[in-house]
């Protein structure tokens, strides 16, 4: 890994976060020949047992290594896993103990990859910093003078922005996105013609620190088990349940009561059970039987803690909004924004609309930023 040069390229000095994927790897090329001077930095955010099967921290690593020497960038390593824990896990922790479901990739983006990476990579004297993610940057001039905007992703089968959505302006006038206006293919293509070794490894999916591991198994490290009765609607008790930590909204697997017929289809099989409410002061778990049951619809939703990447709240009117990654945009009415809390009144109803997820708000290809689901 060398030490950090001197040099000043035309376009300034950007920090790219390398994760050993193909994604982050090909950001770093596209960079370097845009004519930016380019340092690969690798972030370790876990130390927890990262040596086990689950865990790829030194692979990736490897990975980013390689990646930065083939494509002729700089390359460092910063260890943020004290920063992550007290910032995102933390939370993440908190928010499971009070039966909510938190999304701690919304969080690690805000406080981690755009907080802590970002003050570092200023303190190594660059410009601005780059991921790999899929989503744009625009710089728009309006009557209260000019602001940044967060839009989606060309490729609207990857695009990220809503795990960017809490992204404020000074975030975003430092940041680079090259992949945004680039579709998947064109990326896996590049990384081929330009000889990555990881051209076709496969991309990372589900939370970052418990990787591809059996989720109850992790989160019972963490938090206590408190089972309770599974009933209806009707107070009839189908099974027993782990603690409703471990369950979320719309959920269908693991719930054991698969050998409980109930309500059945017209083929005579038994309807899927689908978990639709937590009782945390009775510790009951209630599931439904079908997908379009009408405890799993919501016409309207709460959010707070509100994080607006304009600074300042979107005017009430129609919009649209996400309750959940690669969901289409529902078409919504957004009310007066109340300090750090919004309503949303959807046109049609939502499935299964989770405590603790973000609601993220859309002007057509514009992010507008979002809150919790309370």
């Amino acid at each position: 890994m060398s030490a950090i040069s001197a040099k000043k390229a035309p376009k300034g000095r950007v920090v790219v976060g390398m994760s050993g994927g193909v994604d982050s790897s090909v950001t770093a090329w596209l960079l370097k020949q845009q004519g930016y001077e380019v340092v690969g930095l690798f972030m370790k955010n876990w130390e927890d047992d990262d040596d086990s099967e689950y865990c790829s921290t030194r692979q990736d690593l490897l990975d980013a290594a390689s990646v930065a020497d083939r494509v002729g960038v700089e390359f460092e390593y910063v260890n943020f896993a004290t920063e992550y824990k007290d910032r995102v896990f933390a939370d993440f922790l908190r928010e499971y103990s009070a039966g909510r479901t938190p999304n701690p990739d919304v969080l690690c983006n805000a406080e981690i990859k755009f907080k802590a990476f970002l003050d570092h990579a200023m303190s190594l004297g660059a410009e601005h910093i780059a991921t790999g993610h899929y989503a744009r940057v625009r710089r728009a001039d309006g009557a209260s003078g000019s602001e940044y905007q967060l839009l989606k992703a060309l490729d609207g089968t990857k695009d990220q922005s809503y795990f960017l959505h809490r992204l404020n302006q000074a975030q975003l006038a430092r940041t680079l996105f090259p992949l945004g206006e680039i579709p998947k293919t064109e990326v896996r293509r590049i990384a081929h013609e330009i000889g990555l070794h990881n051209a076709a490894k496969k991309d990372s999916t589900g939370i970052c620190f418990i990787g591809e591991r059996p989720f109850r198994e992790f989160l019972g490290r963490y938090l206590p088990t408190a089972p309770g009765p599974i009933l209806t609607p009707e107070g009839q008790k189908v099974g027993t349940h782990h603690g409703l930590s471990f369950y979320t909204l719309g959920q269908r697997k693991g719930l054991g009561v698969g050998g409980v017929k109930g309500r059945q289809n017209e083929d005579g099989t038994a309807q899927a059970w689908y978990v639709a409410r937590k009782d945390l002061d009775k510790n009951i778990l209630y599931v439904v039987q079908g997908h379009d049951h009408p405890w799993l619809l919501s016409d309207a939703l709460l959010a707070q803690d509100a994080s607006w990447v304009a600074g300042r709240p979107p005017e009430a009117g129609a919009y649209g909004a996400k309750t959940r990654y690669r969901q289409a945009d529902a078409a919504c009415a957004l009310s007066a924004a109340q300090g750090a809390q919004f309503m949303l009144q959807f046109d049609q109803q939502q499935w299964a609309v989770t405590p603790g997820q973000s609601a993220v708000l859309y002007d057509g290809d514009v992010c507008l930023g979002g809150g919790m689901i309370a």
